[in-house]
């Protein structure tokens, strides 16, 4: 049970090794994983709920494939304790295919605060559910990291410029948009 009823959940998307494969091309936002796990310190140090998600491929080119043991695995950093929950999902939504959501409002949490990879997939997929399913959501703008993309017309895009897209198509749409910093000032 949730000792602080009206505390927001902390979600850890798929902060997994598998992530730092080259595979993934450039990326933006080196310290996201240290700022994801500042508020994941200040997190538990509450009591306040906390939860993961592990994406597991289906795909054996990914370096998330469910047969690759190292790149499946959490960063160091960010492994959770025993007793914190963790969702294992194969798509891009922590919501769909897990009990994320009944979870949630079992434990009558109202908002989340997002962190994790990578920014233009599971994060903003997760975002935009979590803002449709009604939860007042944030998203950490330096928690989390985009990789480059070719778009369907050949044209490469900076993870840097994938970023601010993702972040500025998710703004006040599905989620209010903040640093770690501002979480620690505002309401922690």
């Amino acid at each position: 049970m949730n000792p602080f009823p009206n505390a927001p959940a902390l979600m850890v998307l798929d902060m997994q090794k598998g992530f730092d494969d080259p595979y993934w091309g450039k990326r933006n936002n080196p310290h996201a994983e240290n700022n994801a796990f500042r508020l994941l310190t200040e997190w538990r140090k509450r009591q306040w709920p906390i939860f993961f998600s592990k994406h597991l491929s289906f795909d054996p080119q990914s370096p998330l494939y469910h047969k690759n043991e190292t790149g499946i695995q959490f960063k160091d950093l960010l492994v959770p304790k025993a007793g914190e929950t963790v969702y294992t999902k194969n798509v891009n939504s922590a919501f769909i295919g897990t009990e994320l959501e009944i979870h949630l409002r079992q434990r009558g949490i109202k908002s989340v605060v997002i962190t994790g990879l990578s920014t233009q997939h599971c994060v903003s997929t997760t975002t935009r559910m979590s803002g449709n399913l009604g939860f007042v959501t944030y998203l950490v703008s330096d928690a989390i990291a985009a990789f480059e993309i070719t778009d369907h017309l050949g044209t490469v895009h900076s993870p840097e410029t994938v970023q601010e897209l993702e972040l500025a198509a998710l703004h006040k749409e599905f989620a209010v948009i903040v640093t770690a910093d501002e979480v620690f000032r505002e309401m922690i």
